[in-house]
């Protein structure tokens, strides 16, 4: 049995859950989630718990059963604190501000690199060095802060570039040796 799969997903107060097929919408303060999954899986709800189940020890079964029970504790996850992921930018002159509901990034480019916000991705930019991503979808936060870190990745020589928070960069020595045999 899957150890993560057989543990019941915890619906707190003030979160609405609607099972329609393999449909799943969860509502919450922050806003609303829909989820289909796969058919063969089964989802039910007891009291304020959600309980996953698979229908075979079939390997097929097994893979997906984990993965049910995590997308769907992260959608309750999501609409009740959100999700959010930091990013930092390192470099001279490299900076970020914000106008309106757009981000305008300073990456060394001969020219801005310009950001939007989505319907359902919020950027915040707390000081020059920091791009904070939100949202209430976890795959698309995390997507959207993967691509604003693809518009200048953090190169290895002297570390410039856009990082997440805490990530650590290797660093390489540079050309130390030349001249000698």
């Amino acid at each position: 049995m899957s150890r993560i799969g057989k543990k019941p997903v915890s619906v707190p107060a003030g979160v609405d859950v609607t099972i329609d097929g393999a449909t799943l919408t969860v509502k919450g303060p922050k806003g609303t989630l829909a989820e289909t999954f796969n058919k063969d899986i089964i989802i039910k709800q007891e009291g304020s718990e959600i309980i996953v189940e698979r229908p075979s020890e079939d390997k097929f079964h097994k893979s997906l059963h984990g993965l049910t029970r995590t997308l769907i504790h992260n959608m309750i996850v999501g609409v009740t604190e959100g999700y959010s992921k930091t990013l930092e930018i390192e470099g001279i002159g490299y900076r970020a501000a914000k106008q309106g509901t757009n981000v305008v990034l300073n990456l060394g480019y001969s020219h801005q690199v310009i950001v939007s916000e989505t319907g359902d991705i919020k950027l915040d930019v707390p000081n020059p060095n920091t791009i904070v991503v939100t949202g209430i979808d976890k795959q698309k936060v995390g997507q959207f802060a993967a691509e604003l870190r693809e518009k200048r990745p953090p190169e290895p020589y002297k570390g410039k570039g856009i990082r997440y928070a805490g990530e650590h960069i290797i660093r390489k020595e540079g050309k130390a040796g030349k001249g000698k045999k």
